[in-house]
């Protein structure tokens, strides 16, 4: 029962760290400073894990790739929706850099009426105003009323992940991050908690760097600790699950709000969730890069789309499979083609791809003059397979080829059949972020037979980043 909690444990913090420094806070006492709550229906649960070295000593800092000064801000932010009729649970992360405006605390509200509103990235509102301004912040950016507020810091994920015998980390290719100390080969890893926290922390990966990445990563251990919790009986009925929350209470802190029977019920509602009912997002992205002095580069959310997102919450319904969260293009890419270089052996061609945003470089000066027969040929060296899908999608019936003599360039050879080229869409969003359900987005093997690898191994290859 001691691992099984720990991973309730893990499940609440949603972090990558210690659960030293919690502090309770009361979300009545939030929502006075100017937070929305919407009073939708379901169950909202705000659950952070603040960035802080505090108590750190030089030796740990190393051996957890942690160095550096920590800003007293959220590091991780989720927004976890229970419905109604405790059926359905839908986990949103909320992006660190998001850009918002804060809520009014005790000394802004006070001041003059015409005094403007303070914005900043979210993860400030803690550094501002504690809890309590954080969960004003997130009900006043979202519409939402959040019943419970749970809190973590920045230390404890290593000790925790060892006690529950390892998390499961997976990916299709090599990742490697210099910040955070990630370096796995692909596959699917049974990782100690040093290795896994390298793993969630991770914002400078070798494939697509960012908050989105990090926190997909961070959603797929959530999973599979929920999936092994389920599957250790640890959430089975109200005894097992209140003794696992009273393990939970005594490293994370709730609420003035939240008892252990409100966690209990949470505890147990989640238990009982089949894969197909547990939804995993991350809030839809407008801008990746807006520069706003004094504050730094900053997300800003796509308004129409995250106020679908928190339309649907509000009103107890699923996000997935909602086009207006994550509308369906009509030729998807999975990579952007502004970052992929194209040489291309026709010149007509090769305009095109460029009018369709790819980098180009014309090489039908050298091209055969008599064309093979058939639809083009896309060759690309390995690990470079969702740009060649892009390419492949802007050239519809060509051939894809592996070829390790190449670079990170894709090469098209243009054959006799006429070429169509077609616009394709590439949506960030999509390819970090979507809506989907947890059978789509954990380890292709089942939790139960992970624990049988000893942490830090590999165990077979998931297919799935």
């Amino acid at each position: 029962m001691r691992r099984t909690a720990v991973a309730l444990t893990l499940l609440a913090a949603l972090s990558c760290g210690s659960f030293a420094g919690s502090q309770a806070v009361s979300a009545a006492s939030a929502s006075a400073g100017g937070g929305g709550g919407g009073g939708g229906r379901g169950t909202n649960i705000l659950v952070v894990g603040i960035d802080s070295r505090a108590g750190l000593s030089a030796a740990e800092k190393r051996r957890l790739h942690v160095g550096g000064k920590g800003c007293n801000c959220t590091d991780v932010m989720m927004l976890v929706h229970l419905s109604q009729n405790r059926r359905r649970a839908s986990i949103v992360s909320i992006p660190r850099d998001s850009y918002v405006e804060y809520a009014a605390t005790a000394a802004t509200a006070t001041a003059t009426a015409t005094a403007p509103a303070r914005s900043g990235k979210i993860n400030g509102a803690y550094a501002l105003g504690g809890g309590p301004l954080t969960v004003a912040t997130v009900e006043k950016a979202t519409g939402l009323r959040i019943d419970h507020y749970l809190e973590t810091g920045f230390t404890g994920f290593e000790q925790t992940v060892d006690n529950l015998g390892g998390a499961t980390v997976c990916t299709d290719r090599p990742l490697k991050d210099e910040n955070s100390g990630l370096d796995i080969g692909a596959g699917r890893h049974l990782a100690d908690g040093n290795r896994a926290l390298r793993y969630v922390r991770a914002r400078h990966v070798n494939l697509r760097p960012g908050d989105l990445g990090r926190v997909r990563r961070q959603q797929r251990v959530v999973d599979d600790l929920l999936a092994r919790l389920t599957a250790e009986g640890a959430l089975a009925g109200p005894v097992s699950t209140a003794r696992t929350v009273r393990t939970l209470l005594k490293t994370v802190r709730s609420d003035e709000r939240t008892g252990l029977d409100d966690l209990v019920r949470i505890g147990w509602a989640l238990g009982r969730l089949r894969a197909d009912r547990t939804e995993f997002a991350t809030v839809p992205i407008r801008l990746f890069d807006h520069r706003v002095p004094g504050v730094g580069s900053t997300l800003v959310w796509d308004e129409a789309r995250s106020a679908a997102l928190w339309a649907a919450l509000g009103a107890d319904r699923p996000i997935t499979g909602d086009t207006r969260i994550q509308p369906a293009a009509e030729n998807p890419a999975p990579a952007d083609p502004a970052r992929i270089a194209v040489r291309v052996d026709d010149a007509e061609v090769a305009a095109a791809l460029r009018g369709s945003g790819f980098v180009v470089t014309d090489t039908s000066a050298t091209a055969p003059a008599v064309r093979p027969s058939g639809s083009p040929v896309i060759r690309y060296a390995t690990g470079q397979e969702d740009n060649a899908a892009t390419v492949a999608a802007a050239l519809p019936g060509s051939r894809l080829q592996v070829d390790p003599e190449l670079d990170a360039v894709v090469e098209v050879t243009v054959g006799a059949r006429p070429v169509q080229v077609r616009s394709v869409t590439f949506d960030r969003n999509v390819a970090d972020g979507a809506p989907v359900t947890a059978e789509r987005l954990r380890c292709a093997e089942a939790p139960a037979a992970a624990g049988a690898a000893r942490p830090g191994s590999a165990v077979e290859p998931s297919g799935r980043r």
